[in-house]
């Protein structure tokens, strides 16, 4: 069990193209909280804690890790509730950074397979 940990944790680390999310310019387990509409006109207020976030001038990227074993290996079958999480990030962020684009993405540890989920949001 600790081997299969091992490979999965190095796994991510090593692949180039997840690279910028562990830079010193990127942050870990950030707290969020925000008031979001209803569409009958009134607010919630949403907390979570984002596991890997990257600002920059080209725009935002919010990474959740996901642990499913086995990884989903196509958007459609990502479960709703993933989904609705990172929507709910790229909505509170969109109020605090209106004029950047936000990235949206899975990692699963089960691969390791970086998932973009943006479009779907």
């Amino acid at each position: 069990a600790q081997n299969e940990i091992l490979e999965a944790v190095f796994g991510v680390l090593d692949t180039p193209a997840f690279a910028p999310l562990f830079t010193p310019a990127a942050r870990a387990e950030v707290p969020l909280t925000g008031h979001l509409a209803r569409p009958d006109g009134t607010h919630t207020v949403v907390s979570g804690q984002i596991d890997r976030l990257l600002v920059d001038e080209s725009g935002i990227t919010v990474l959740d890790f996901k642990t499913n074993r086995p990884a989903p290996r196509k958007i459609a079958d990502v479960p709703a509730a993933y989904l609705r999480q990172m929507r709910t990030y790229r909505d509170v962020l969109a109020g605090i950074w209106p004029d950047r684009p936000i990235t949206c993405a899975l990692l699963w540890t089960d691969g390791p397979d970086l998932m973009d989920v943006t479009a779907v949001l």
